[in-house]
């Protein structure tokens, strides 16, 4: 239970630190973006699933049934980053950030594993 509290936690803090400077640099996106509600959108969401990660860090245990979802939100960042990879829609630094989601969600399932056991 002290692996799942470490990495949820972690996981958290990590996202409240870098999630919010994206609100101010939409406009150093290039190309412009021709629908910035979705940008919005997706920090707005990624924000959220910090509080769930904090949440989930308080009591894993109890919260287990939450980390498939929290799993999930990794992986969909790595896998949308993988496949514009593969059609060469993207440039250094994103992979990177992928490589890093990447890694939360193999902790994540560490984490997951290692609570059914707790």
């Amino acid at each position: 239970m002290r692996f799942a509290r470490w990495v949820f936690a972690a996981a958290g803090i990590y996202g409240f630190i870098s999630l919010p400077p994206l609100y101010f640099i939409e406009r150093l996106v290039t190309p412009p973006l021709s629908h910035p509600e979705y940008y919005y959108g997706f920090i707005g969401t990624a924000m959220a699933f910090q509080v769930l990660f904090l949440t989930v860090a308080r009591d894993p245990v109890r919260l287990r049934p939450a980390m498939p979802a929290c799993i999930v939100e990794k992986l969909t960042f790595v896998v949308a980053l993988a496949w514009l990879q593969v059609q060469g829609r993207i440039a250094m630094p994103l992979p990177i950030f992928g490589a890093i989601d990447l890694m939360w969600a193999v902790l994540f399932v560490a984490a997951y594993l290692r609570t059914a056991k707790d």
